[in-house]
């Protein structure tokens, strides 16, 4: 059961380090196309460029953090075999499951070690 803990420590470390990188991009696209669009735009609907870009680079911000940032810490703690690494591995994994296909994998996967590791625990008790 290590081993898999040890391969899901690297999964969440990856998708987390992918989101980051995913935001940025998508950030960064959105900087550099709105003031094109925002150009072709009716001088009297300027005013939601002025609200969208803020709205979507806030959104962005938001999504790193509730997802992205924990799951790096996630995958940390478990590689240094944190007790509490495995419940926050478990939330995230649950949230992970409405992110179909390759989210859902993950989420199935960590609960299925979260379940095995309770498993093994009951059994030595």
């Amino acid at each position: 059961m290590e081993n898999h803990k040890r391969v899901l420590a690297f999964i969440y470390i990856i998708s987390g380090s992918l989101q980051i990188l995913g935001m940025i991009l998508l950030a960064t696209l959105v900087e550099s196309i709105m003031p094109f669009i925002s150009e072709q735009a009716d001088p009297d609907a300027q005013w939601v460029f002025t609200w969208l870009v803020p709205f979507i680079r806030t959104i962005a911000i938001g999504v790193v953090l509730i997802l992205a940032i924990p799951a790096i810490i996630a995958g940390v703690g478990l590689l240094n075999q944190k007790s509490w690494a495995l419940t926050l591995a478990l939330v995230l994994g649950c949230l992970k499951l409405f992110s179909f296909p390759i989210g859902t994998a993950i989420g199935i996967y960590t609960i299925w070690i979260y379940a095995g590791n309770n498993k093994i625990k009951s059994q030595t008790a």
